[in-house]
């Protein structure tokens, strides 16, 4: 680690630390230098980061250094700024996060949109809409709040990510509006209703591959959280080979996948019989993303 002069003292003032982190910060190949740097201090003043350069000649103080310093350090040891703020942003809410719950990724928020096109569809009906592997909740609570006639449920097998799920509902007051169960996949709702929409941004990463993430996702995120297994289509099977049972007629899968899964995904689909479409969406970098999957009208067994 190369070092430089610490900060210290009255003189330092917000756009001094502002750029001295971001140069400490490329001095040790962080990613996103600057924007890590501008979130880590926002927080660590109670500010947002407008705020920053709206009152850039400001002086912190020793206390307020102290504090920025140990935020400082975690990101340099690789910590993601998200689990160090305690926050994350996604959608058109703030979500807690910690290391019980992957961090939420923009490419998510593409099945978020192809999931509000359904619940925009021109019905009196009101549907009923389940997440599996809901982690911070962070896509059952943006539908939620973008359709608020629905009905919505989301499961987990971590208790500890529906403790967090259930915290970030609380915030958008949508406790009573969001049944949280806590099992693997269908497990919890095999006896329940049936689903008109069923979402999912399950493990896609294959087992061999897990080594090879991120240092700051390996370390930090919760392996079961990303591990697909041996071929890394060990969760996006499962849920596709039974959701047939547990949607409604012409009921709809959406499911968040590997890049290079697209293939796999359609051949899962065509061989359970059970669904009549599936279409795919790109996410914001071009790359295959989202599997839209359409359960036939009427059921050819199981």
């Amino acid at each position: 680690m190369k070092n430089s002069p610490a900060p210290k003292g009255s003189l330092w003032t917000i756009l001094k630390i502002l750029e001295w982190t971001t140069q400490f910060f490329k001095d040790n190949s962080i990613e996103g230098p600057r924007a890590s740097a501008e979130i880590l201090l926002a927080h660590a003043l109670g500010l947002n980061r407008l705020d920053l350069y709206l009152q850039y000649d400001q002086p912190l103080h020793g206390q307020e250094l102290q504090y920025f310093k140990t935020f400082i350090k975690k990101r340099v040891a690789g910590e993601p700024v998200a689990y160090i703020t305690g926050t994350k942003s996604f959608w058109s809410i703030d979500l807690n996060v910690n290391r019980d719950v992957l961090i939420p990724r923009p490419e998510t928020e593409c099945l978020v949109e192809e999931a509000i096109k359904i619940l925009d569809e021109k019905t009196q009906c009101v549907k009923n809409v389940l997440e599996l592997g809901t982690g911070s909740g962070a896509v059952i609570i943006a539908l939620a709040l973008e359709h608020q006639r629905h009905n919505y449920w989301a499961s987990d097998i971590s208790p500890a990510a529906i403790k967090v799920a259930t915290a970030n509902a609380a915030k958008y007051d949508l406790p009573s509006r969001i049944g949280f169960f806590c099992g693997r996949w269908f497990d919890p709702v095999k006896d329940s209703l049936s689903w008109d929409l069923i979402v999912s941004n399950p493990p896609y990463i294959k087992k061999e591959d897990i080594g090879l993430l991120q240092p700051e996702i390996l370390k930090f995120e919760p392996n079961t959280a990303l591990d697909g297994g041996a071929d890394g289509l060990g969760a996006l099977r499962c849920i596709i080979e039974q959701s047939h049972r547990y949607l409604s007629p012409n009921g709809r899968l959406i499911l968040e996948m590997g890049f290079d899964q697209r293939d796999a995904v359609e051949s899962i689909t065509r061989e359970c019989n059970q669904y009549g479409e599936i279409h795919f969406r790109q996410d914001y970098c071009g790359l295959d993303r989202i599997a839209i999957i359409k359960k036939t009208a009427v059921s050819k067994g199981l």
